[in-house]
């Protein structure tokens, strides 16, 4: 079996078509059937099964699929892997949490670039329910996570940093007057978090659970652009992590109120998979953020 015959058998697997594989790859029809009939002969089993205008994977091409996906994983990772470690070079995947997107990526990135002008990097948004899988399966080289801190026997951790998470309103909303606020301060507030899959919001939740406080959510969503929004116009009190509202604290449209309650601890995390090799292109991105690191 050949490189080109998985990358025309993932193809079909992924569209479904033979004749809309032949497109996306930029072959002909024929090419593609032979290629799938190669394939079927070496390894003695139907891949595909052809149900009207359907066209569906056997049970041998859905065990087949995760080795082919590995296969061009693979390929994609030889030139970084084989480059002059004083020059990396290839394509270099980063998974990274939509909330350190608003502060620490872009410029992080910058910098990597400027001293990697040969590395391609292909960037994408990650959960922390997926983002392992990712790794195993090689879709991603690395993922910069911003969560509590996750220990998995499937990754290996190369870096981490303590970060905040805070509760924050516009300035003049109104809260009690306090120097410090607690759990049983947030009984009756109105509570602007992320959604339902989230840590932090999770996080929250079980010390409110802890102490018998029944949260009152007045708006749940993914997105952390729309929490800070919500809050700056005194919707509600928005719980996220401090880096994100950093801009919205220096032009005084929102504030940080005074915590004294359960500990909220989460981390910035650089992880790849546990048997992943670490080339000249992805330890140059850990160098960057170790340099990076404040604490």
């Amino acid at each position: 079996m050949t490189v080109v015959q998985m990358e025309t058998f993932a193809k079909v697997a992924e569209l479904k078509s033979f004749s809309a594989a032949a497109d996306a790859l930029g072959y002909a029809q024929s090419t593609v059937t032979t290629q799938i009939r190669q394939l079927e002969e070496e390894l003695n089993c139907l891949l595909f099964e052809r149900l009207g205008k359907r066209t569906v994977l056997t049970r041998e091409g859905s065990r087949l699929v995760p080795y082919a996906e590995k296969m061009l994983s693979l390929m994609k990772e030889i030139p970084a892997g084989i480059a002059s470690p004083d020059e990396p070079a290839g394509m270099l995947r980063i998974g990274v949490s939509e909330s350190l997107c608003y502060h620490r990526i872009p410029g992080l990135l910058l910098r990597y670039k400027e001293q990697n002008p040969k590395v391609d990097l292909r960037i994408s948004f990650v959960e922390h329910r997926t983002f392992p899988e990712q790794l195993k399966q090689g879709v991603l080289d690395m993922v910069y996570t911003l969560n509590p801190l996750i220990e998995s026997p499937g990754l290996k951790l190369l870096h981490k940093t303590k970060e905040s998470l805070g509760f924050f309103a516009a300035p003049d909303f109104l809260v009690k007057t306090r120097k410090s606020l607690t759990e049983a301060d947030l009984a009756d507030m109105p509570l602007l978090l992320t959604g339902h899959q989230c840590s932090f919001r999770a996080m929250l939740l079980a010390a409110l659970e802890k102490e018998n406080i029944r949260p009152n959510i007045i708006l749940e969503t993914s997105s952390k652009s729309i929490l800070k929004q919500f809050a700056v116009n005194r919707f509600g009190i928005a719980f996220i992590p401090d880096m994100i509202a950093e801009e919205e604290v220096r032009k005084k449209t929102l504030k940080k109120l005074p915590w004294a309650g359960a500990e909220f601890p989460i981390f910035a995390q650089l992880f790849v998979h546990k048997d992943k090799y670490v080339n000249a292109a992805m330890q140059s991105m850990l160098d960057i953020l170790s340099a990076d690191q404040r604490i």
